[in-house]
Order: C-alpha cells, then structure tokens, then sequence
C-alpha cells in the first residue's frame, strides 16, 4: 500500500519465467511468496531507515511567546537544561544590532535602546494572516515593524544598513537554534531531534508553521505536542491509572484549558478552549496603558508613540508584576522615562486586579 503500483505486477517481472516451465498454481505460490518476501523487506527497510533517522537525544522545546525552555528526559524524568546564563528559562527575543544577532537575555537586555530591532512576542503572529484583527492589534502595540507580504505578516528589520524582511517562523527558529545549542553545550553532543510543544488551541496552520521554524532551524521535528500533554508528561500523571486531568495553562500570550483522558500512558484531548492571544503580555499592557494615562494627567506628555519609553515601562512593569505574586504592593520607578520627566508610582495587587480583572 502507498507504492504506486501493485505487489504482484512486480513478483512476475522479477520472476518471469518461461512459458509451460510451471504450472499456474505454482506461479502463484511464486508470486503470493515473493509478495511476502517484498513486503517484509519493505517494513525491515522501513524500521532501519527509522532507526536510522532518530541517531542521538531527541530534546523537548517549550517554545513560548515571552520565554522558552529546553529539556531531556533523563534517568526516568525530564531535566530541564539551563542556558549558558545559568538559567532554565531563555527569553525569546531576539535583536539585530550595527554587527551582530542577539538572542535570548542578550537581546532582552538592550531592548529599551534598541526597539525597533528587538523582536519578541512572534509566537503571536505565527501561522496567522496579516489581516486578522489580532495581527492588526499587535502592530499597534509591537514596537517592529510588520509588513504584509502575500497576506503574511513578515517583520522588517534592518541588517548592516540593509532591509531584511523575516517570516515569524524565521525569527522563531533562531530562538530554536538557541535551544538546540544550550541543548548541545549541556550534552556534549549534536542534537538533530526534537519534539516541540504548542497551545492545544492552535490551529493546522499555526502548527506547521511551528514545525517550519524547527526545521529551518535545523532539526529534525519529530513531534508537534500540545502543551497540556506536555505539562501532564511533565507532572508524572502519564504513571497513574486511567485519570481525567483538567489542565490550567495562562501563558505569556496564549492561554488554553484542556480536559485530558490518561489510561495507561495515553493522552486523549478530550476538549480544549482557550484564547491564542490572552497571556501575562496582556496583563502587562493593562497596567501600561494605566501608567501612560496617569503620566499624561499629571505631565500633559503622551510618551505612547516613543518605542524607547515604552520598552522603558513594559520592563519595569514586568518586574513589579512579578514582584506583586509576593507582595501586596510594589513601585514602578523610571528616571527620565519621557522628556527627561522621571517617573514613580505604586502599584499595589488589588489595583493590578481591578485593571485586569475582565481578562
């Protein structure tokens, strides 16, 4: 089956032989014999050439909106590998500056004097067209550019002087390629396989496109998973007896509730719902839309169209929000944030609720 022609057209050419040398039956015993013969050597060929294509470790890769992550199961568990920073997550952002690529803390880091080259939250435009109303949103807020080619949203940056126009599944990949290496530092070894998970709530589309990205990256993706699988992998619940799971999965820009079937080591997604553009990003944009007003009132200054400023805010703000699943208050404080006007206000966790408490 899926050859393109038939077993036994095949079993009398390579016999062929003589007219009156045999009888009917025993050309077909020739025949049914060498069609076994070819279909076991078809499957033996076929399990080689399997064992062949998956030669070394075959990583997991958690690629997220804000952050992402790598891991190897290893000694009867997943062992989440840190990057060269030490830590075991690795900011998905990737930067273009006058001489090199950065990605990752590197890029992060330098996003407030580099805004325009400093690209993040692409796992929102991935597998999407440019005129969904969620890409329009986005390139209000995103400080790149995004440009529509063909009805794709592609990011336009500047390399060496020079316009170089990139595919989401593009950037994504160099994000991958970090993964890969932290991956291969950690090892000792060349990594060619991976599996890489998704929100359960994406689409055929946005799926292959992630798939696209591990390939230009280099790897071989033998899987696309979704994240609540994965989590559930992750928290040993594939071990128990037959189980239904409800799983809570709030993202930095994705967010999916999956009601998942164990038995025996098999995951069924029963069903799933959940919002591909709702995540601690938005949460974060709330508070800043609430800080640029409140400047506003008090300064008469509308620092919402300048990318330094804005990067300025969105990283404190990301700060102090963190800062709030620990305290009950915290303090945003920003020296010459727009017009060389310092900023300094408080935010305290029930405001933060009250702001987003719609989302």
């Amino acid at each position: 089956q899926g050859f393109g022609f038939t077993l036994s057209s095949i079993s009398w050419c390579v016999f062929a032989p003589q007219p009156g040398s045999l009888s009917v039956a025993a050309m077909r015993r020739i025949v049914a014999a060498a069609s076994c013969l070819l279909v076991l050597a078809c499957l033996a060929a076929a399990k080689e050439s399997e064992e062949k294509k998956i030669d070394g470790p075959v990583i997991g890769i958690d690629l997220g909106t804000t952050y992402s992550c790598v891991g190897i199961y290893k000694n009867g568990r997943v062992e989440i590998i840190p990057n060269d920073q030490g830590n075991r997550i690795t900011p998905s952002y990737v930067a273009f500056t006058d001489d090199e690529r950065l990605i990752g803390e590197a890029a992060k880091n330098q996003a407030t004097v580099n805004p325009s080259q400093t690209l993040f939250d692409v796992k929102r435009l991935i597998g999407r067209r440019f005129k969904d109303s969620t890409v329009q949103k986005d390139i209000k807020l995103l400080p790149y550019k995004i440009i529509d080619k063909s009805g794709k949203p592609m990011i336009s940056v500047s390399v060496k002087g020079e316009e170089k126009v990139m595919a989401p599944e593009e950037v994504s990949s160099m994000v991958l390629t970090k993964m890969k290496e932290t991956a291969e530092n950690y090892l000792g070894k060349e990594v060619k396989h991976a599996v890489i998970t998704v929100p359960a709530y994406f689409n055929d589309a946005q799926r292959q496109s992630t798939k696209d990205a591990g390939t230009i990256s280099g790897m071989n993706v033998l899987r696309i998973i979704n994240e609540p699988t994965a989590a559930a992998i992750a928290y040993g619940l594939d071990k128990k007896t037959e189980k239904n799971i409800l799983v809570y999965d709030l993202g930095g820009g994705t967010f999916d509730v999956s009601l998942l079937t164990i038995d025996n080591g098999v995951f069924e997604v029963v069903a799933t719902n959940g919002d591909t553009h709702l995540g601690g990003e938005d949460f974060d944009q709330r508070v800043m839309q609430h800080f640029i007003k409140i400047f506003q009132k008090k300064h008469g200054k509308d620092m919402s169209k300048d990318k330094r400023a804005i990067q300025k805010l969105r990283r404190e703000v990301e700060k102090t929000k963190r800062a709030l699943s620990s305290t009950h208050q915290g303090r945003v404080e920003i020296e010459a944030l727009y017009d060389g006007v310092d900023f300094s206000e408080t935010l305290t966790r029930a405001r933060f609720e009250e702001i987003n408490n719609d989302l």
